[in-house]
């Protein structure tokens, strides 16, 4: 299923067969069905495939669903060496399909929608928590500046930054009141650390369903879902990947929890900080439970977003309102990671 009426494609159709080396027609279009932010679609052309990421439909947030900025930071970040999907072409005529939207090429590969990869063995299973790992250290280790994107996120204290933006966009989404996200974000702004860090590429949204794998090689082929990359501190990244490892196993938002990782083959949460910190030259990360706090509260306020879209008919996914459950507890969830710094 999709959202493209008749009109609609055929003015999609004339258009790529304009601006796409090679696009050949009819097209046919399915829509991902995760996601709950930047509707996303294949397109099946009879000579290729590739992938439609748009804006969702009706009023936004100021700043939120750039698609532009993700079609910026793919292309930079592929011609350096990161593995990100080839983006072939940004439109911002929005009387194509109603919305902005950019074209990339289908990546053939797997993702992992448990991270408990319970279709995995003991020995594949640390196998991809560590290419994880790796590819999220030489994520950081590129130089912004080098490749063109020196101006992508704003000067000055990244978790100050941050925090007034998702503690604003909160409020701007706020359907009902919650006490745990107000007390989280008045914790935060009382407990800002001091960022001395270099910035880096920091994607926003790293974890396990938003990378594809090699199936055999189990290789990291592509970070998918760049809407929240900035310039900043990159163990926001790190800490974002670990909030994953405190979720309880849920229908909603799977985690790891309740896992004996040990026996599973998955790193614990200081193993897979060790790693990183290895892999970026690191001693140690003061204020980590700060970084965990932020995530759970940034995460929360996501999800309040995705909430507010879905009351207002413009969810990108039918699980969206399931997921909005979890907005409450995420808060608790931040607030203990604060109470145990």
């Amino acid at each position: 299923m999709h959202d493209f009426d008749s009109s609609r494609l055929k003015r999609l159709e004339t258009y790529l067969s304009e601006h796409l080396e090679l696009f050949s027609r009819p097209l046919e279009i399915l829509k991902f069905p995760n996601g709950q932010s930047n509707p996303t679609y294949l397109l099946n052309a009879p000579n290729a495939k590739y992938v439609l990421r748009r804006q969702p439909y009706g009023n936004l947030l100021p700043s939120a669903h750039a698609v532009d900025r993700e079609f910026r930071v793919m292309n930079a970040l592929n011609g350096a060496g990161i593995p990100t999907p080839r983006c072939l072409h940004l439109c911002k005529n929005e009387d194509v399909i109603g919305t902005m939207f950019f074209i990339m090429e289908f990546i053939e590969g797997t993702i992992f929608w448990n991270p408990a990869l319970p279709e995995l063995s003991v020995v594949q299973r640390t196998r991809v928590y560590d290419q994880m790992n790796q590819v999220l250290a030489d994520l950081h280790s590129v130089q912004p500046e080098s490749i063109g994107l020196a101006d992508f996120g704003k000067p000055g204290n990244y978790f100050a930054r941050q925090t007034d933006r998702w503690a604003r966009q909160y409020q701007q989404s706020s359907t009902e009141a919650i006490e745990e996200m107000d007390c989280l974000a008045q914790w935060l702004r009382d407990n800002l650390p001091v960022d001395n860090s270099i910035p880096s590429i920091v994607h926003g949204d790293y974890r396990l369903d938003n990378l594809v794998f090699d199936t055999e090689r189990l290789e990291v082929l592509a970070i998918l879902d760049w809407e929240l990359s900035t310039l900043g501190n990159p163990l926001a990244d790190v800490a974002y990947q670990c909030m994953q490892l405190r979720f309880p196993d849920n229908s909603v938002l799977p985690g790891l929890g309740n896992a004996n990782r040990r026996e599973l083959g998955i790193p614990e949460e200081l193993e897979y900080v060790e790693m990183y910190c290895q892999r970026r030259n690191l001693v140690g990360i003061p204020d980590w439970n700060f970084y965990l706090a932020f995530s759970f509260f940034r995460f929360a306020a996501i999800v309040q977003g995705v909430k507010k879209r879905a009351l207002d008919g413009n969810a990108s996914s039918e699980r969206a309102l399931e997921l909005t459950k979890m907005i409450k507890p995420l808060a608790v969830m931040g607030m203990a990671a604060a109470s145990a710094s």
